[in-house]
């Protein structure tokens, strides 16, 4: 029997049975903003339905369940056969299942589907990160196959399917299928010149035999895969001129399986309910994807769209992280009141609530440029890609660490969800190059592409006069970009300026003017301290708060 002392009093009750995607407020506006009008009914609609399942105590439950038993590899079957299988818990096909079906692989032709898709992302990786994985992967592949027609053709409608369709069959006879890659090996990680699988041609027209290891490849129950190897091997790999790409099936058109040997599970800090493994060739049958000694510019564009899903899952993590913090700060009451109404607390609240903002809303920006299509928004992808990717994914741990101590020991302790936050939020800056790989990126797109340089100038300069610290950046911007002799060593803090000068257009452009204010005033008006809670004072934060707040 229960006596007086073990009843639960002050304690903020579970955030759930509430809608993600309208409770965001931010992320609703960027659908309304990018979206065309005949499109937003359906898409709010189907985003709603999404947000609702996504908040079910039910799919909460699915997530956690996931991450709580994670994939286990079983190499070979009891009469000592090779299967090379990894066993999943139930709640991880449920996820990911519904994931599919929401149409996050299937963005690819349908009017305004970047940003239903991207939005889609964001409410969806609050479940449980691990799925975006694979669901990230099959959706960024269909570029690459793009490059040859005729795979584009078998392929596409199998990825782009709303059919979570499990287990190991040959591709012709499943309603869906998904996708992973194979790029790093041990011995050259982001320098993929450094690649040693070798590939040897057979005897039929662009088809291949893999011999190599990958020390990365994530997702290996996928039922193919786009990995790199040297055409023309050499001592230490032959450099990118022999690298091609390949499609690499897991079984074959008559049934059988493929060589492709799973070599172990990675044991990771994060991601846990998402499988990442090491993986032999040895004989292993593939189809060349694009012409042969170009696969970094083959594979380039995947690249790019799971960059994007970095920023994104990025965004998604510190949106639920201040979503759970604001939550409990709401109900939580110490030193006489409610802490989200202590002058203290909230500025925090209101400063990790910016930090949220500004990357959900410049991810969707992102997405709304590959929507279009144009010219100009492919230039201005290639610099504020990676420059988001770099910027957006450091800022994430930061802003979990920070939210986790809103809820005090409560949010170190793993029935509140935080630590499973904190542990899966740095991976975002590490999946798809690092953080140095990102502004190097940026770097080679300011020496090679003045078009780059030109449509990012353009978009920030939409806001010029709106804002005397967004004027004084952008200025100050242009006076480090004018001295490009011996930047690398400087390059961190050069993207890092590109992104902040970008999120401050975009907030002074569509945010209310509180937050808009907050974050120049901040972020690029030098007001600020070295820690989350150090916003001006005399600003409107509560506003800011109010506008993070989660509607249960």
């Amino acid at each position: 029997m229960a006596t007086g002392t073990n009843e639960a009093t002050n304690q903020a009750p579970p955030l759930v049975e509430y809608d993600v995607f309208s409770a965001d407020r931010v992320l609703a506006e960027a659908v309304d903003r990018h979206l065309d009008p005949e499109l937003l009914d359906e898409a709010r609609g189907e985003l709603t339905a999404l947000g609702r399942s996504a908040g079910s105590a039910q799919v909460q439950d699915w997530g956690r369940l996931a991450n709580e038993n994670p994939p286990k590899l079983r190499t070979h079957d009891r009469y000592g056969n090779r299967i090379d299988e990894v066993e999943f818990h139930p709640s991880w096909h449920r996820v990911l299942g519904k994931g599919v079906s929401a149409g996050l692989t299937a963005a690819w032709g349908r009017p305004g589907g970047h940003v239903r898709r991207a939005a889609g992302f964001v409410v969806w990786t609050q479940v449980e990160a691990g799925n975006g994985c694979p669901l990230s992967m099959t959706h960024a592949a269909v570029p690459a196959l793009r490059t040859d027609p005729a795979l584009a053709a078998e392929w596409e409608p199998r990825l782009t399917s709303t059919v979570y369709d499990q287990g190991l069959r040959p591709a012709a006879q499943k309603a869906g299928v998904l996708f992973g890659m194979g790029m790093t090996e041990k011995q050259g990680g982001s320098d993929v010149r450094a690649n040693t699988t070798s590939a040897r041609p057979l005897a039929e027209d662009g088809t291949y035999e893999l011999t190599g290891h990958k020390w990365f490849c994530s997702a290996p129950m996928s039922d193919g895969f786009l990995v790199l190897a040297q055409t023309s091997p050499a001592e230490g790999g032959a450099g990118e001129e022999s690298l091609t790409c390949f499609l690499v099936p897991r079984v074959l058109e008559d049934g059988t399986r493929n060589a492709f040997a799973i070599q172990r599970l990675k044991d990771k800090l994060g991601n846990r309910s998402n499988a990442s493994s090491e993986v032999e060739f040895d004989g292993t049958w593939a189809r060349r994807v694009g012409d042969e000694g170009r696969g970094v510019r083959t594979i380039i564009e995947m690249v790019a769209m799971t960059r994007l899903d970095c920023a994104l899952g990025a965004a998604s993590l510190m949106r639920q992280a201040v979503a759970q913090a604001v939550h409990h700060c709401t109900y939580r009451e110490a030193f006489g009141g409610k802490l989200i109404d202590k002058p203290l607390m909230r500025n925090v609240l209101a400063d990790l609530a910016l930090e949220s903002e500004a990357a959900t809303t410049l991810s969707m920006r992102l997405a709304a440029a590959y929507d279009d299509g144009s010219e100009r928004e492919r230039a201005f992808l290639r610099l504020a890609l990676p420059a988001a990717k770099y910027w957006v994914t450091k800022r994430c741990t930061p802003v979990v660490v920070e939210a986790s101590e809103c809820l005090g020991g409560n949010g170190y302790v793993e029935e509140s969800g935080m630590p499973r936050l904190l542990r899966e939020s740095p991976l975002n800056s590490i999946w798809e190059g690092a953080g140095n790989v990102q502004a190097l990126d940026v770097l080679r797109a300011l020496r090679r592409e003045p078009q780059a340089l030109n449509a990012y100038l353009e978009e920030v300069g939409r806001a010029r006069g709106a804002d005397h610290r967004l004027d004084g950046a952008i200025k100050n911007l242009l006076t480090e970009l004018a001295d490009l002799e011996g930047i690398e060593g400087r390059a961190r803090r050069l993207v890092e300026r590109i992104a902040l000068v970008l999120q401050g257009s975009l907030l002074v452009r569509y945010a209310p003017a509180e937050v808009a204010d907050a974050f120049c005033a901040s972020r690029l008006g030098g007001d600020w301290g070295t820690a989350f809670g150090t916003l001006p004072h005399s600003l409107d934060l509560a506003a800011v708060v109010e506008r993070a707040r989660p509607v249960s």
